[in-house]
């Protein structure tokens, strides 16, 4: 049975990062082709320098990405905030609503938003896709916060206002700390949901402004090169090493019983 469990852990790890695997190497591949055998080459990078309209829609993605994150982590952690510690008419309802945006396909939803900034008058561009990309964010940065939350003893807070603490001074020093893991790790994931985010780019986006995954899929149809996978590999290098830096220094504590 152990033997049986352990050969279907495998699988599924082969399963989700052999094709990553094979991307990074084949960055590094001499044929455009991907031809075998394999020869290795920084050819592929050196061209990604000279790439302007690549590295202009890189940029793209992770400035909507960084704003996105930044918009969606405030927004979120005070709707976390507000509906873990507030009793106000509509709350359930409001949780609920939270979770349709995560489990609706993003085609669904990147049609109606096209479909209503047209009829609002918004339109497409950047600030279009920057907002589509926060209201889909902000539903995981609630959950995520909501979930750290549930963690930490509100008798600390209420010890500190026992003591003369005001409750924005209590949330502050106190919550606020014991919360930075989670927020911390909505941050990110709000981050990562943005910069993957194709649909809605896609439906969005005005001619000449790009984000990189509509980029990929305009050059799969136009031809696909090894600077693809080049700038994948930066990528895919530059979240591992934000991953590390949370594993390392934000260190959540185990979860404690709410009193």
């Amino acid at each position: 049975m152990k033997l049986a469990a352990r050969t279907y852990l495998v699988v599924i790890l082969v399963f989700l990062y052999l094709p990553i695997a094979v991307l990074v190497a084949m960055g590094f591949n001499e044929s455009p082709l991907y031809a075998l055998p394999f020869r290795f080459t920084t050819h592929w990078y050196a061209a990604l320098g000279e790439n302007a309209k690549l590295l202009r829609s890189s940029w793209n993605s992770v400035f909507i990405a960084l704003i996105t994150s930044a918009i969606a982590t405030g927004l979120g952690t005070l709707a976390a905030v507000a509906l873990s510690r507030r009793e106000f008419r509509g709350k359930t309802l409001l949780r609920l609503a939270l979770l349709p945006p995560i489990a609706i396909p993003w085609l669904i939803t990147g049609t109606a938003m096209l479909v209503f900034f047209f009829w609002t008058g918004i339109g497409r561009g950047f600030h279009a896709i920057l907002i589509g990309h926060v209201a889909l964010a902000i539903p995981y940065v609630v959950l995520v916060v909501g979930t750290g939350l549930t963690t930490i003893r509100t008798d600390l807070e209420e010890a500190a206002m026992s003591l003369g603490s005001r409750p924005v001074s209590a949330f502050f020093r106190v919550t606020l700390p014991l919360l930075l893991p989670s927020i911390v790790g909505a941050a990110l994931f709000a981050f990562a949901v943005s910069l993957d985010q194709f649909v809605v780019s896609y439906f969005l986006a005005t001619p000449g402004f790009s984000t990189l995954p509509v980029e990929i899929y305009s050059a799969i149809r136009k031809g696909f090169t090894p600077e693809i996978n080049a700038i994948c590999t930066i990528l895919l290098g530059g979240s591992m090493v934000l991953f590390l830096l949370f594993s390392l220094f934000a260190r959540p504590g185990a979860p404690r019983d709410r009193r």
